[in-house]
């Protein structure tokens, strides 16, 4: 090969990055879902269609992520079987599937104890705000930054949250 021919190549192949990576940078199709599940341990988000795992993706967690959630501002993300009942595209961050947690249990145990669940439980992407971003940026130099939602970037997100339907269960195991 000449050397003209090889300057010439890695000329193109140098043109064809910026293609590529906005290629990378666009979500991908939607894929069917009837159960979404989150594995806590392993920071696993998982999309289910037929018994069949479409997709896996990292997520972040609640600030105290071991155990189920019990009360208003423990940092924990809840466990147990839950459902997607709203899409919120407006939040302070991009994109939110809402989780319908406390569900009638959760109510229960936290009104024998006298305590509040809390609530607000969403799978999210990033803060969309400047002053929320320089949060998260502190936030983030941890795994687990939440508090108690499940978060991940947002091109995933955007994914997810176009894949998901309303009233979709979701599995969050510990």
């Amino acid at each position: 090969m000449s050397r003209r021919a090889a300057i010439a190549g890695g000329a193109l192949a140098l043109g064809a990055m910026p293609a590529a990576a906005a290629r990378a940078a666009v979500p991908r199709a939607p894929v069917p879902v009837d159960l979404v599940v989150v594995v806590k341990q392993r920071r696993l988000l998982q999309l289910i269609y037929r018994d069949r795992v479409m997709r896996t993706y990292r997520v972040a967690l609640g600030s105290n992520p071991v155990g189920h959630k019990r009360d208003r501002g423990d940092g924990r993300t809840p466990e147990g079987l839950y459902r997607i009942d709203y899409k919120k595209p407006e939040s302070k961050f991009n994109l939110a599937l809402h989780i319908d947690y406390p569900n009638e249990r959760d109510r229960v145990h936290a009104m024998r104890r006298g305590a509040d669940p809390g609530g607000e439980i969403y799978i999210h992407g990033h803060p969309r705000a400047a002053s929320e971003l320089a949060y998260f940026r502190l936030k983030f130099a941890r795994e687990d930054w939440t508090d108690g939602c499940i978060a991940l970037p947002d091109l995933q997100m955007a994914e997810i949250y176009r894949s998901v339907l309303e009233g979709t269960p979701i599995l969050i195991r510990p």
